[in-house]
């Protein structure tokens, strides 16, 4: 009697041992007992015996090393494996692979790279003198087509430092408190290639691989590139060298659009092995609108951030788009505002607006920018999809309440004007000069306050005020202030040296102003000399400022004292009236005959007035006739 092991009828022979990987776990099912006959025919002949024999030996064998080769299968890591940390993989589904990336199916050399779970004790050992930290950085949001880097910096122990040659040493110029640096050296890494002849060395023949068995580059500087950095994101993972940073960038064309995770590992070089120093991961986006946001200004806003700004004064809009890799260039952008206080729409090729609120209210802004994207004719390549996951949404402050379409581009004839689009999908179109173009658009939404505010401080008189020996030493300047538009709340002035860079003084008072905006600042001068004061007169949403250069000149003892003001935004006024009086002085002042007739004392009589009004303006304080002088401002 003799067993005949066989397979079923309805499984065959290559269904005998079924390797399934699903993780960690190996399902290996036999199917002997379906397969297994009694050949009760005893009188067959030895020599078919014995073949017989000698068939199930090498079934069991093939058995055994299936087996084998499944159990080995099974222990051997993914990248997958290794780059999730601890966390669940979210890349089962395939994705477009990545320009210089690889699938994280790949196995991962686990003798030549150990890999550590969160928590274990070995990570307390992994660098001389303490913890490196990684830092993990990207210049995301990134537009759809454009591309995202990343930056990863590492962090060393208090007093450790990177040397010229990527060595890490002990700064002696740091002092630390423990003990005194035992060696100059953290890491030698040059001494260790040195001493191995790296390439050379018999044991050292698989060490310059990466992970997955690729070669180290072997580029000019590559001794001095001790760390292996790996990055790993949508199911794909990229490995390169470096020092103490590395960077790395990714064209978004193949990736979907929302959140997505990068995560990096970080070993250094050992003496065997390499050994794992540093994880980091960040969250980075990918969206099918411009990345966008707007700096709003205005003269004499006090807050800019707090959206409140004053009525009849220019804001001043300027557009920053988010392009670090400069993606847009070479595209035509165009700008449509819509101010909302009925002034209606506008379109502009240029980022920076201006426009003035003549209302006082909350109105909304709202801007659509269109960037037409130049790209080779060919094949439609449709928008990437959106995330099917809730949690993987598209978030940037120029989204909101936008809703997104995922369509397949179409030629269409859209003339570029038409910024009406109410999608952010892009739409390839076949221009009349044989170029193809891709259109995407940004919004931005902002809801603005109007206040009335203050609009201009003018300086209309500057008197001395006399004091006695008694007094004090000080001199005492009176400022007599008049504004336009909303009341005051505080007055503040700064006494500055002559070029107005050095302040020498600041001081700020509350005011009550309640019938018109006029007031008198007084104000104190240690010593005689020229000094810049500004004045600034502000409420809650607003402030102006104007400026004066003052000569402070007296004695000590003396009983009275001189100012002499001479307005900055008033000089050329001064210097062009005193031309003009020199040429009227010169034309008049020809010969003329004792007899003069009626004409001639009319023009004589003009003249006269008209040198009185020039006297009105350069010496105001002797104009007892101006009606401001009759009102008596509060001093403050």
């Amino acid at each position: 009697m003799h067993l005949c092991l066989m397979p079923s009828h309805d499984e065959p022979w290559g269904s005998l041992f079924n390797h399934r990987q699903g993780g960690q776990q190996i399902n290996i099912i036999l199917t002997f007992l379906k397969g297994v006959n009694l050949c009760r025919n005893w009188g067959h002949n030895t020599h078919t015996h014995s073949h017989t024999m000698k068939g199930l030996s090498l079934l069991l064998l093939l058995g055994v090393l299936l087996l084998a080769e499944g159990v080995l299968y099974a222990a051997a890591k993914q990248f997958r494996d290794v780059m999730s940390h601890g966390r669940s993989s979210s890349h089962v589904r395939s994705h477009k692979k990545l320009h210089g990336w690889y699938p994280d199916q790949n196995q991962w050399n686990e003798k030549l790279y150990p890999f550590w779970e969160k928590g274990d004790p070995r990570w307390k050992d992994c660098w001389r003198g303490g913890k490196v930290v990684a830092r993990l950085t990207s210049d995301s949001p990134a537009l759809v087509g454009s591309n995202v880097t990343f930056t990863v910096t590492l962090k060393f122990p208090r007093c450790q430092k990177e040397d010229n040659d990527s060595n890490i040493v002990y700064d002696r110029n740091c002092r630390n408190d423990s003990s005194d640096f035992p060696d100059q050296y953290v890491y030698n890494w040059t001494k260790w290639i040195d001493d191995c002849g790296w390439e050379n060395c018999t044991s050292n023949n698989t060490h310059n691989v990466f992970p997955d068995g690729r070669p180290f580059p072997h580029h000019p500087g590559w001794r001095r590139r001790n760390l292996v950095y790996l990055f790993h994101t949508v199911g794909q993972y990229y490995q390169k060298t470096g020092g103490s940073s590395a960077t790395v960038s990714i064209n978004t064309t193949n990736i979907t659009l929302g959140k997505q995770m990068m995560v990096v590992s970080v070993y250094r070089r050992g003496h065997r092995t390499y050994v794992p120093v540093a994880t980091a991961s960040g969250i980075y986006v990918v969206t099918d609108q411009i990345p966008l946001y707007v700096n709003l200004s205005q003269k004499n806003d006090r807050n800019a951030s707090d959206s409140v700004f004053i009525k009849d004064s220019p804001i001043t809009f300027d557009v920053k788009i988010h392009d670090p890799s400069h993606y847009l260039n070479n595209s035509a952008i165009f700008y449509k505002w819509d101010y909302g206080d009925g002034s209606g729409s506008f379109i502009s090729n240029s980022s920076i607006s201006t426009h003035t609120y003549t209302l006082q209210g909350n109105f909304s802004l709202n801007l659509t920018v269109q960037a037409i994207i130049p790209v080779p004719c060919g094949p439609a390549t449709p928008t990437p999809p959106l995330p099917t996951s809730p949690g993987a949404t598209t978030q940037n402050s120029t989204s909101a309440a936008n809703k997104t379409e995922s369509t397949t581009p179409a030629i269409t004839t859209t003339p570029p004007y038409n910024l009406d689009s109410p999608t952010s999908a892009g739409v390839m179109e076949d221009t009349p000069d044989g170029g193809c173009h891709i259109y995407r658009y940004g919004h931005y939404k902002t809801t603005i306050s109007i206040v009335e505010g203050i609009l201009q401080v003018n300086i209309i008189q500057m008197t001395s005020v006399q004091m006695t020996v008694a007094q004090g030493e000080n001199s005492l300047v009176d400022f007599v202030v008049t504004c336009q538009g909303s009341l005051p709340t505080d007055a503040c002035t700064i006494v500055s040296d002559p070029t107005c860079q050095v302040s020498q003084n600041v001081v700020c008072d509350p005011v009550e102003v309640t019938d018109q905006c006029l007031l008198t600042i007084r104000r104190a001068f240690n010593e005689p000399g020229t000094y810049c004061v500004n004045i600034t007169l502000g409420d809650d949403a607003s402030q102006a400022l104007t400026s004066a250069l003052i000569s402070v000149n007296g004695a000590p003892g003396s009983s009275s004292r001189t100012v002499e003001g001479v307005l900055i935004a008033s000089g050329f006024l001064v210097a062009f009236v005193i031309i003009v009086s020199l040429l009227l002085y010169k034309r008049y002042k020809e010969y003329k005959p004792i007899e003069r007739s009626a004409e001639q004392a009319v023009n004589r009589e003009g003249l006269s007035v008209y040198f009185n009004n020039v006297k009105a303006v350069l010496f105001p304080g002797n104009n007892e006739r101006d009606p401001l002088l009759k009102s008596k401002p509060g001093i403050v």
